[in-house]
């Protein structure tokens, strides 16, 4: 049966999903913004900005070398208010469209962060080209730790600066690290080099450098490490905080060793590079963005303040008097290491009185052993004090926020679709086991989850380790209540779901 001629050309017609189908655009862009006072030695922090188009859907990705957006640090609002709102006017950019996180390193950023930042997404805006895009992952896993260390007694502390460790033999096991890369690769359409990467990462980029100076920490060592050897070397790379509120850089605490973020940098750039260099990008990668604002009820730490105040009392009051102090402690501290038969002299004496049947080396040693047993328990103790002091301090702070401006707050969820690449967001120092859980119960296996995004709300424990206020930063500077896990992460799967 011959078909009509009208039929025939339809079918050599593209389908209408083939119609319907877009280019992908992208421009990429980046803008010194070290403050001017601080200057950077090298490794300078930046401002870094993704533009993406498809059709009349637009994301823009910013990345910024900070540690935070507003509430600590250099970047104060409203300097996101004021981002969109300039975005918004100069070039028709949606307030939804824009994802800003920081990568939590400590830079010291120019004051005029919004001005730069406006900046690098106008440059991206107007260098736009089409381009093909590919999603996958890389692997490092040994330059940062759990900072959180699970306790024998059942409760947990963690590892900071500024008070002491527990001691070693109070301390049961340490909690998990989220060695995956997630990664985002774009490249031009016309001649196939590489224009821009994400890559994405769940740790503390608090390293810094031997001599202290200014810096985009290992973040920014990686960025230029991937920079320097994707492709031709023209392309950007733009690095995205994770799940990193419980995660420390390796040996952070070490004093054997100078700090230095520029080892670690490097070999997670390479980690990601080998991730990067595996991707096969494609034209058909279909753009998404979406996002909801959640209402979170504030915690109430008054209960937690009134008991804590109980027990920094009681650990106060069993400060015992000894002899010692730390001059006459440490000589003997290392003399009875030493040598625990004999410490306070030669064989021979002792013997010596072993043959007359007497014991005044003995006697002397049993009362050096009570005395440093004494000292250390007060040393113990006030490591301790020092511990549940800071931590208290900061529950008090979110209490006193609490009763200034209310008992909610709300905070903003994203989520953003390039092709296979799934990433959602929200604005707070989400800890590892957050994302894990998400990416597990994600119905796309190349999600990625990333806190410190559209704002800053503090550190976002799982409302298992907020059963633990005030034995560890990520549980005391929190001024949420446990429930923001459940509808965060109910909206994230929402999100997820929709596209």
């Amino acid at each position: 049966m011959k078909l009509p001629i009208l039929s025939l050309l339809l079918l050599a017609l593209p389908s209408p999903a083939l119609l319907r189908a877009e280019p992908l655009l992208a421009g990429v862009a980046k803008v010194e913004i070290t403050h001017p006072d601080h200057p950077a030695k090298e490794n300078p922090p930046f401002v870094k900005a993704l533009v993406l188009s498809q059709g009349g859907t637009h994301a823009v990705i910013v990345a910024v070398d900070a540690v935070a957006i507003a509430e600590i640090g250099s970047i104060q609002d409203p300097y996101l208010a004021r981002v969109r709102t300039v975005l918004q006017r100069t070039l028709g950019i949606p307030p939804e469209a824009l994802l800003v996180n920081a990568s939590h390193c400590h830079a010291l950023v120019a004051p005029d962060i919004a001005e730069r930042t406006v900046r690098a997404v106008t440059q991206a805006w107007e260098s736009r080209v089409p381009v093909r895009a590919g999603t996958g992952t890389g692997h490092e896993d040994g330059i940062m730790e759990n900072r959180r260390l699970k306790l024998k007694s059942g409760r947990e502390a963690d590892v900071r600066h500024a008070y002491p460790m527990p001691p070693d033999d109070e301390v049961a096991a340490v909690g998990p690290v989220d060695p995956e890369i997630g990664l985002l690769r774009l490249d031009r359409l016309d001649d196939g080099r590489p224009l821009a990467a994400i890559f994405q990462f769940a740790c503390h980029p608090i390293m810094g450098v031997p001599d202290g100076s200014n810096g985009a920490d290992l973040s920014g060592y990686a960025a230029e490490t991937i920079e320097a050897n994707l492709g031709d070397g023209t392309a950007t790379a733009l690095f995205l905080q994770g799940c990193g509120g419980d995660i420390n850089p390796v040996l952070y605490k070490s004093v054997d060793l100078p700090r230095d973020a520029k080892p670690l940098g490097v070999r997670l750039g390479l980690s990601a590079l080998a991730g990067l260099r595996a991707i096969e990008t494609r034209a058909d990668a279909p753009l998404a963005v979406a996002n909801e604002t959640l209402t979170l009820a504030r915690a109430d730490h008054a209960p937690r303040l009134a008991e804590m105040k109980k027990e920094i009392d009681a650990l106060a009051a069993s400060l015992k008097g000894t002899t010692l102090n730390f001059e006459t402690f440490l000589p003997l501290y290392v003399k009875y290491h030493l040598n625990s038969d004999y410490p306070s002299e030669v064989a021979g004496r002792y013997l010596q009185d072993e043959l007359l049947d007497r014991t005044d080396w003995k006697s002397l040693d049993a009362s050096n052993r009570a005395a440093m047993d004494a000292y250390l328990q007060n040393l113990r103790t006030m490591e301790e004090l020092t511990r549940r002091q800071i931590n208290r301090n900061l529950l008090a702070r979110h209490q006193a926020r609490r009763a200034e401006v209310g008992e909610t707050v709300t905070a903003e969820v994203a989520a953003l679709r390039v092709g296979d690449f799934r990433l959602v967001t929200f604005p707070a120092e989400l800890t590892v086991e957050i994302g894990l859980g998400l990416k597990e119960r994600s119905p796309h296996p190349l999600t990625f989850v990333s806190g410190y995004t559209n704002g800053y709300l503090y550190y976002a424990p799982t409302a298992e380790q907020a059963k633990n206020r005030g034995g560890a930063q990520e549980d005391s500077d929190c001024l949420l209540a446990p429930e923001w896990q459940g509808l965060f992460e109910a909206a994230a799967l929402r999100l997820l779901s929709a596209e």
